[in-house]
């Protein structure tokens, strides 16, 4: 089975064609990256995914089931939990009760048994409370445990949203562009994580322009340019494809290095 099978997806904004005849799948137990130039659709296919928008033709199945409309939180019942270009984090809380948040999807004590403090509320929170100190320990954050999330440097901010995603248990994580705003160290940190998160189980699909990054964690590279896919393949067999190559002429130079 396929975490996500894609097939001839379509989507227009005006008489923009973001996504055009789009054809992926990504394996369960991969990690796929999406690659391209600025405004080659790699958003918007995970705004499809995820139901923020609806296609305008074509069909998205998530491990094997037709996605048919509904809200967005019923796509993350089901497994399906992503993470956005700009961190979002929330205001108000702590960097510990930020990571905490995003198991509340799974929470199994209804509202009575958290007001009267049964021992099945507790045992819950001491479970989660310790999941959310490993994370926060597995990326460096611990030192920031009780420091109001947004007060936190942009590259922490991303880390923490990457590890209040992976709080949701979810089967597949969606990062869009997890690497934006990291230092070499940083992004050396999330290579370990993301391999790490593939081992406990969850498929991985990622947008991302840090190219050492996807070459160095991705089973296979999708590439995208003006909503089309030009080419998939391994990171070896992308490395060497003309038209990856030339969908990127223009965009930065030294093209060959940059995918090296």
């Amino acid at each position: 089975m396929n975490a996500v099978e894609v097939r001839d997806l379509s989507k227009s904004f005006g008489g923009l064609r973001a996504v055009s005849n789009v054809s992926v799948t990504v394996p369960v137990g991969s990690i796929t990256a999406l690659i391209g130039p600025n405004g080659a659709g790699k958003t918007t296919l995970f705004n499809l995914i995820t139901n923020l928008y609806r296609p305008d033709c074509g069909e998205i199945r998530l491990f094997g089931d037709l996605l048919q409309g509904g809200p967005p939180w019923e796509i993350a019942r089901r497994g399906v939990v992503r993470t956005f270009q700009t961190a979002r984090v929330f205001p108000g809380m702590t960097t510990f009760e930020n990571v905490l948040s995003g198991a509340h999807l799974h929470l199994q004590s209804n509202l009575l048994q958290q007001m009267l403090r049964l021992g099945r509320c507790r045992r819950e929170e001491r479970f989660l409370a310790r999941r959310a100190e490993t994370l926060l320990d597995l990326v460096g954050l611990t030192r920031f445990r009780d420091v109001a999330a947004t007060d936190l440097p942009m590259g922490a901010q991303k880390l923490l949203e990457m590890i209040r995603a992976f709080m949701a248990m979810p089967r597949l994580l969606l990062l869009d562009e997890p690497a934006s705003g990291l230092n070499d160290g940083e992004t050396a940190e999330l290579a370990v994580l993301l391999r790490a998160v593939r081992e406990s189980g969850v498929t991985l699909a990622i947008v991302e322009h840090n190219m050492s990054l996807v070459m160095g964690v991705a089973d296979q590279v999708i590439v995208l340019d003006a909503g089309k896919v030009v080419a998939s393949g391994s990171p070896r067999e992308i490395q060497g494809d003309a038209r990856v190559i030339e969908a990127y002429v223009g965009q930065v130079e030294g093209t060959e290095q940059c995918l090296s």
